[in-house]
């Protein structure tokens, strides 16, 4: 009788949980734009974990599935906010503790400044801290946190990350390096160049590794552009006029050659000695070369 009690009320919580993801894919299916919203179905950690009647691992990767979801709705659509973004990774890391990827690519969706992310370093930080809390052998996560402490300036805070997740099993042994980096030449563009070089290298999320392509390029002209600015000073303080054209900083032995950006195209020659990239867009975490406020795209 008791055996036949306890079969009956698996089946029960084995149909209920059946339901729930029965029910939640139905709803995604019927009304897709939903993951653009910020409203949530229920927006307790606590209540979404009670429901899952156990089954919170499963429950989990259908949070997560939504997270990315509505992140990419959201960053398609060209969005400014991204409200549910921390309450989605919240209840996901609460329903499975051990979902290492919506740490990893949860700290990035909230790091990136909008459009590409909801800008909140804080929040991304928050959430890694977490997952090393829940995972505190996984030295990539430590990587990760060395990435934001790093975002944030906070040099000695990143070098501490690094350092600490270089003594992790598996740990590559260029974690030892960022962390030497991080204490004598923080915040250098050398520095940030192996950073992103690193990621670029390591992710086979395509589009990670896009945003690193993106971010390597954009150092590259934060690099260029300051030195063609000093040269076409030398140029003004040596004629005393600015350059009309790239043509005239040739013959005046100032350039070899008309200067390419990384995407390819010239870079064009402003007013007043100014140097820009021809197609912002394509440098958009670059300090250097794109137009002032009200002219960015």
């Amino acid at each position: 009788m008791r055996r036949r009690v306890v079969i009956i009320a698996c089946l029960i919580a084995v149909l209920s949980v059946a339901g729930m993801v029965s029910s939640a894919h139905t709803v995604y299916r019927i009304r897709p734009n939903d993951t653009l919203h910020d409203a949530l179905f229920v927006s307790s950690p606590q209540a979404v974990k009670k429901l899952s009647l156990g089954y919170s691992g499963l429950l989990a990767n259908i949070y997560w599935t939504r997270v990315v979801q509505y992140f990419g709705g959201k960053h398609q659509a060209g969005a400014e906010e991204y409200k549910a973004l921390a309450p989605l990774l919240d209840i996901t890391v609460t329903l499975d503790p051990h979902l290492i990827a919506a740490y990893q690519f949860g700290s990035i969706f909230l790091a990136q400044p909008p459009p590409d992310g909801a800008g909140d370093v804080d929040a991304a930080v928050n959430l890694i801290k977490r997952g090393i809390q829940a995972n505190p052998e996984y030295w990539r996560l430590y990587y990760s946190l060395g990435y934001l402490q790093y975002e944030k300036r906070d040099f000695k805070a990143a070098a501490e990350a690094f350092d600490e997740g270089s003594k992790k099993p598996g740990a590559h042994e260029w974690m030892r390096t960022m962390a030497a980096l991080m204490h004598a030449q923080a915040g250098d563009i050398s520095t940030a160049r192996y950073l992103w070089s690193r990621i670029y290298e390591e992710t086979d999320d395509k589009n990670i590794k896009q945003n690193a392509f993106m971010r390597l390029a954009s150092l590259k002209v934060d690099e260029e552009v300051p030195q063609l600015e000093s040269a076409i000073s030398q140029y003004q303080q040596r004629t005393d006029r600015w350059p009309a054209s790239w043509r005239e900083m040739i013959s005046a032995g100032f350039l070899k050659s008309p200067p390419i950006d990384p995407a390819g195209e010239m870079y064009l020659l402003k007013p007043e000695g100014r140097v820009q990239v021809a197609n912002p867009k394509l440098f958009r975490f670059a300090r250097h070369g794109r137009p002032k406020s009200p002219e960015v795209p």
